[in-house]
């Protein structure tokens, strides 16, 4: 495979696939397309690969057909598929960032099968020979931050990164299978949709800055319906019309937080919103902060020695990064920033606090809400745990306490563990102490525990119909213990409802792992 650039790590291509069982790479094409090259035909192999155009624009051929690319353009080639990249005469060159492996070794079931619509996840439902998606700025950035997380994996070789490598593709793959609503046989050059979305994209690009801009007025400057123009937008770019006007004015809200000292009310006119308030409301949902905490932060290589030495901006500055490498599920530079942040004086429960629970609450908030799944939820909870780690001994010595103590586990008869797991997840994400007792666990043991470990709450888990009887007898062993009044008893599973939960006397019942673990902490206060 000539022309391929290893990053980081400097096996070839063939040996990191042997060895791994996985290659990660960054490929430079600096040939020029010509039609003459349709019949030469390009590379193919029995890996899947996942490419995302990070710098240039060219040509992608796949067997025959030409298809014009550019940054952000992300591409799912099944195995066995003969393309390449090109770059075009009046570009320098085209950089694709590219993750190849077999199918068999990482996928299982449904996903790994072909004929099934779930095969990769369902990148490939649609029946497309090759799957696309042109997705915006944002997007691309978590793309290529799960990319960076595999990366970390194979240069950092931790225990059991295959797990967590396995459970980011599982990630990467349900994440780009959202945006994949066409084929490449309708790609554009080729497609009246693609071709009306780009002139949209065009007049956004050039004003945005406008508030009087929307959906309507360019649907009218393009003679097409608002309808057709937006079931083209999100066909074709991934998201809505509104949310892509949007994420522009936000962009370049940011851009000039940083970069200039002009006033809030000259920014909101500046970047087309329509009053400060819409724009303060915007601002925090796209960025979890305030414009004038985001321009503190982001700005301190602009201030004087003086400002540079602010306490508060560094503190600010540190906690804010920890937070977002735990959404990131980054463990390597979680653990180096709570190192950091020890070394710089920061108190270890503000480290805890507004550093890896708070990262850890975002993640709770967004599964909870669907806008992300369990592998996101894994890498994330690992990476606060390793930061946890490293803060312990620190956080004994300053006598921090947590918020309180549970005990958790799948009841007798049952070994399924999955959702069990993520409860514990969301619980130690919320600050409190969790003592996992495992799967198919007697009544006895968790009475036993509460008692011996003085747990505030027994959280029991079942999947199964046949085992969820098992919980009234751990409600029953907690009353013939004498505990019952001192030691709330919280349960969940498939099965379970909140009728269940009244009739055999329990205290608490959760849909799911997020809400669990909001309870819990409401449980815990005296």
């Amino acid at each position: 495979m000539d022309g391929y650039e290893i990053s980081t790590f400097g096996a070839s291509v063939g040996e990191l696939l042997k060895e791994e069982g996985i290659a990660h790479v960054f490929y430079c094409a600096d040939e020029v397309f010509s039609p003459e090259l349709s019949l030469r035909g390009g590379e193919s192999s029995d890996c899947i690969e996942f490419g995302v155009v990070t710098e240039g624009r060219g040509i992608h051929l796949i067997g025959e057909k030409s298809v014009p690319c550019k940054i952000g353009d992300v591409y799912v080639v099944p195995p066995r598929t003969p393309h390449g990249y090109y770059r075009t005469d009046d570009c320098e060159r085209i950089v694709v960032r590219r993750l190849m492996f077999k199918i068999s070794d990482w996928f299982r079931g449904d996903s790994a099968n072909r004929e099934s619509p779930q095969y990769c996840y369902g990148v490939f439902s649609d029946g497309a020979e090759v799957s696309y998606a042109m997705l915006n700025s944002r997007m691309n950035e978590r793309i290529n931050s799960i990319l960076d997380s595999v990366e970390d994996e194979l240069s950092d070789k931790e225990d059991n990164r295959r797990a967590v490598i396995s459970a980011y593709l599982v990630q990467l793959f349900s994440f780009v299978a959202r945006y994949i609503n066409r084929s490449v046989k309708n790609r554009p050059g080729k497609s009246k949709e693609w071709e009306l979305t780009q002139a949209a994209v065009d007049i956004i690009a050039k004003e945005f800055c406008d508030c009087d801009i929307s959906l309507e007025s360019i649907a009218a400057r393009l003679y097409v319906s608002p309808s057709n123009l937006s079931r083209a937008f999100k066909s074709q770019n991934g998201q809505l019309f509104s949310e892509y006007l949007r994420e522009m004015r936000l962009n370049y809200s940011a851009k000039l937080l940083c970069e200039t000292d002009v006033t809030v009310e000259r920014i909101v006119a500046e970047c087309g919103f329509r009053d400060i308030s819409s724009f303060y409301r915007n601002f925090r949902e796209g960025f979890g902060m305030t414009p004038q905490v985001y321009r503190q932060i982001n700005k301190k290589e602009n201030l004087d020695t003086n400002d540079k030495n602010d306490e508060g901006v560094l503190k600010m500055e540190i906690l804010c990064e920890i937070s977002q490498n735990v959404q990131n599920g980054r463990s390597k530079a979680v653990k180096e920033l709570v190192g950091k942040a020890i070394e710089s004086g920061v108190a270890p429960n503000d480290i805890l606090q507004q550093g890896l629970l708070a990262g850890m609450s975002v993640i709770g908030e967004k599964f909870k809400n669907n806008e992300v799944f369990v592998p996101e939820v894994l890498v994330a909870a690992r990476a606060m745990n390793n930061g946890a780690q490293i803060l312990k001994p620190y956080l004994a010595e300053s006598e921090v306490k947590a918020t309180g103590k549970v005990c958790i586990g799948t009841v007798l008869g049952d070994l399924h563990d999955i959702g069990k797991n993520l409860v514990k997840m969301m619980m130690e994400g919320k600050g409190l102490e969790v003592i996992d007792l495992g799967t198919d666990v007697p009544p006895e043991t968790f009475v036993k525990t509460a008692i011996e470990e003085n747990c505030q709450i027994i959280c029991c888990s079942a999947l199964l119909t046949t085992t969820m009887s098992v919980m009234a007898d751990v409600v029953k062993a907690a009353e013939e213990a004498g505990i019952r009044d001192k030691v709330k008893i919280m349960i969940g599973g498939a099965p379970i409802s909140e009728e269940y939960c009244r009739q055999i006397g329990a205290d608490c019942y959760s849909v799911d792992a997020a809400s669990a673990a909001e309870a819990a902490v409401e449980l815990c206060k005296p």
